[in-house]
């Protein structure tokens, strides 16, 4: 499984596709994804559902095997949920949630409803988390957040991060995910992985030419 904020549809399309292809991803969660990277994305992951946009609220899961998605209204920008079911997905034994999300910026604008835009969010999200208690849940995406930042802690009381579940038992800290551009040092980790009834067994953040953010890749144990 993956997720990749693709900055406004920037990313190369090219290096998108070799990252599925390089890691054998099944599913893959997208942010800012541009009309390229769907095209692209669309040739190997056939499934799912993608809403390509020319500004930063292009979203999408892109699935290897059929799965049904649907769209949650969040303020600000919706939250897709796709449902990983038994019968489509060898190897599945129980069903599991998939979902992605991308949280407003503090500086989203307007500058003045930036933060009452994130703030009302969070809330609805964390309202979902509370109100769908699937049993096997996977949320991923760019939330624009640090461990560190409110609206990280408000999810993390619901799931847990599977980069720091990963990293505590290879014993070092988990990596940054942003910078300020395509080629920048990676600052802030903001790229999340939380989960819920399943065990992340490795976490990786991985290069996508184009994009100030890196994807991230996780494999869970189902």
């Amino acid at each position: 499984m993956g997720s990749a904020n693709l900055w406004f549809g920037r990313a190369d399309p090219d290096a998108l596709v070799a990252l599925v292809e390089r890691h054998s991803l099944d599913v893959l969660a997208a942010q800012e994804l541009g009309h390229e990277q769907a095209e692209a994305l669309s040739c190997v992951l056939p499934h799912g559902r993608l809403d390509p946009r020319s500004d930063a609220s292009g979203l999408g899961i892109a699935a290897r095997y059929p799965l049904e998605v649907e769209r949650v209204p969040l303020a600000w920008q919706d939250l897709f949920v796709g449902h990983l079911d038994p019968g489509s997905w060898p190897g599945l034994v129980h069903p599991v949630e998939f979902a992605t999300t991308h949280l407003a910026a503090p500086h989203v604008r307007p500058l003045p409803l930036g933060p009452w835009f994130r703030f009302k969010q969070v809330r609805d999200l964390g309202r979902y988390l509370a109100a769908q208690g699937a049993a096997r849940r996977v949320l991923v995406g760019d939330f624009n957040a640090t461990p560190l930042w409110p609206a990280y802690r408000r999810i993390a009381c619901h799931l847990t991060d599977a980069a720091v579940a990963v990293a505590q038992g290879r014993g070092r800290p988990p990596r940054a995910t942003w910078g300020p551009g395509a080629a920048a040092p990676r600052l802030l980790r903001i790229d999340h992985a939380f989960s819920r009834g399943l065990r992340p067994e490795a976490f990786e953040v991985v290069d996508v030419a184009g994009s100030d953010h890196s994807a991230i890749v996780i494999e869970f144990s189902f």
